[in-house]
């Protein structure tokens, strides 16, 4: 099955393809979004939607899991991941494709055994589960990390379906 895990920003939003079978993940491909920081935030809005579209066209994932908002001292910057995540849960919404969310320390304690991982750490873990994968940017580790988390509570789910009578 074909993941796509989306880890939101308004300057920049990491996504990361991958595919699961059984317990093997294999990478798809991975990368990041960026929006021009100087524009409007509507126009950026626009132009991570229109990414995204393109994304979940060219790459078909059956489900996306998106990384929840964490608030920060910062409201204001806050409220903006907010506008990006909005646009991150309804563009796969918008393509018929079920979406899951996970907050950051359930992505980290399923890449990484810990809930407080370092970025390092989560990067490190991505590149041991998904060996030849090419990570430029922290943003698309972490979106992989959001793909890999849902891979793992996907099969979860589906053994406690298997067990249950």
């Amino acid at each position: 099955m074909r993941l796509l895990g989306i880890d939101p920003g308004l300057r920049f939003t990491g996504w990361g393809v991958i595919e699961a079978a059984g317990n093997r993940l294999s990478a798809v491909a991975c990368g990041v979004i960026a929006t021009d920081g100087e524009a409007a935030v509507a126009e950026r809005l626009c132009t991570l939607h229109r990414a995204l579209a393109d994304l979940l066209a060219r790459f078909a994932p059956a489900e996306a899991a998106v990384e929840e908002t964490y608030v920060n001292r910062n409201g204001l910057a806050t409220l903006k991941l907010g506008y990006a995540r909005g646009v991150a849960l309804l563009a796969p919404a918008l393509a018929g494709i079920p979406v899951a969310e996970y907050g950051a320390k359930t992505v980290k304690r399923a890449v990484v055994g810990t809930g407080a991982a370092e970025k390092a750490q989560v990067a490190m873990m991505v590149r041991r589960l998904l060996p030849g994968v090419d990570l430029r940017r922290a943003d698309a580790a972490d979106a992989l990390a959001v793909a890999i988390c849902h891979a793992h509570h996907r099969a979860s789910a589906a053994a406690l379906q298997r067990a249950l009578p």
